[in-house]
């Protein structure tokens, strides 16, 4: 008799542990943002676009990564 039984989608699973990292890249992102603003203040404007460009990036990427998943859900 099996101790545990896995039912329903592992693809579930997968992107709940792969959306770990885009979680900390986003972290990342803001963390160097706010680190140089606090060195150069009279840089924030210069630098804000490039965050928003990073953070989509890295947000694309987990969409990517759901999208994938349920496209690979059918075929295993």
């Amino acid at each position: 008799m099996p101790l545990a039984e896995v039912v329903g989608s592992t693809a579930a699973i997968g992107y709940g542990l792969a959306a770990i990292g885009p979680g900390i890249g986003v972290g990342l992102v803001f963390s160097a943002y706010i680190q140089s603003t606090a060195r150069q203040p009279e840089s924030s404007r210069l630098t804000l676009p490039y965050v928003w460009i990073g953070f989509a990036v890295v947000e694309a990427l987990a969409l990517l990564g759901i999208a994938f998943g349920f496209v690979w859900a059918g075929q295993v």
